[in-house]
């Protein structure tokens, strides 16, 4: 097995994320890469029914790598380490499966969205093609475990980077980043049809201003790229949690054809990775070079912005 595809043992399995700052911001965006951490416990690893490069096929793997110039350009980017097939962070807290728990789950727990109903949830019962991945039942002090130590320190660390952006600029934007198989799996909407280069997810226009997916797709678009909005990802939970364009705060969901960057099959680098990640660089400059006023929450006893 390559290096890339291999399972990594994490050095410090604790550690949740890690934060690239800018020698100083002064952008109004934060870059988030919840999907791109290969950081898997030994322990996880010896009890799952699927080998290392199948468990790896849930990653966005590399995605943090294309997003890699946000520091130098004045913005920070948070990354997972901790990978998708152990918790995934882009789920509300307790979205769970009853059917993969021995005990009874709390009844905050959200036992019935449609995440939970395709596998997905935040802990997930199979990878992205579907694949099953525990070999038993799971208590839910181990659920609990995983999202205290690694789900819980993750989103009040991005949380903290909004709320300093906020509080800089007097908006922020949150680019989350993210990739995509180049087909639809068995348990997508789009089964077996190929994808659009790169996907916007605004939440059918209600978590962000209209200016920001605008901007991408016709900076992308002029770039050559095939683009689509909210179809088949409009914005996951992150988007919607954060999005709030009244208060400031303007969440963009970025989806990336893999097949654009990398050998989906080996999950290996691919040779026009660092070109695409030269144009995500330019994605994240036309973003800082919109207006921040135009962002900005409105004032008290003024008319709302789209």
């Amino acid at each position: 097995m390559t290096p890339d595809s291999a399972v990594e043992t994490p050095i410090a399995p604790q550690t949740a994320y890690e934060i690239l700052r800018p020698a100083r911001q002064t952008a109004p965006l934060v870059l988030s890469s919840p999907h791109s951490g290969r950081d898997y416990p030994s322990e996880f690893v010896a009890e799952v029914r699927l080998d290392a490069l199948s468990l790896r096929r849930s990653e966005d793997s590399f995605v943090d790598e294309l997003f890699a110039a946000a520091p130098g350009l004045g913005a920070p980017l948070i990354r997972a380490l901790f990978p998708r097939a152990y918790i995934d962070a882009n789920r509300e807290p307790y979205e769970l499966d009853p059917e993969m728990f021995d005990d009874a789950l709390p009844a905050f727990a959200n036992t019935a969205s449609k995440c939970v109903r395709g596998g997905l949830g935040t802990i997930a019962r199979v990878v992205a093609d579907g694949a099953h991945i525990y070999r038993r039942k799971l208590c839910f002090a181990e659920a609990e475990a995983r999202i205290r130590r690694l789900y819980e320190p993750y989103h009040a660390a991005l949380g903290e980077l909004i709320g300093e952006t906020l509080a800089r600029f007097g908006c922020a934007i949150l680019v989350d980043c993210h990739s995509m198989p180049s087909v639809g799996g068995p348990m997508d909407r789009d089964a077996g049809a190929a994808r659009v280069d790169i996907v916007l997810g605004d939440c059918h226009g209600a978590s962000c201003h209209a200016a920001l997916p605008a901007t991408v797709e016709r900076l992308l678009r002029g770039l050559g790229y095939v683009v689509r909005r909210n179809a088949p990802y409009a914005g996951g939970y992150t988007t919607r949690h954060y999005g709030a364009p009244r208060a400031g705060v303007h969440a963009l969901q970025i989806e990336i054809n893999r097949a654009l960057y990398m050998d989906e099959a080996r999950i290996e680098r691919g040779p026009r990775l660092a070109k695409v990640a030269g144009h995500m660089a330019r994605v994240i400059e036309a973003l800082a070079a919109i207006d921040p006023a135009a962002l900005a929450a409105p004032a008290a006893g003024a008319p709302g912005r789209s």
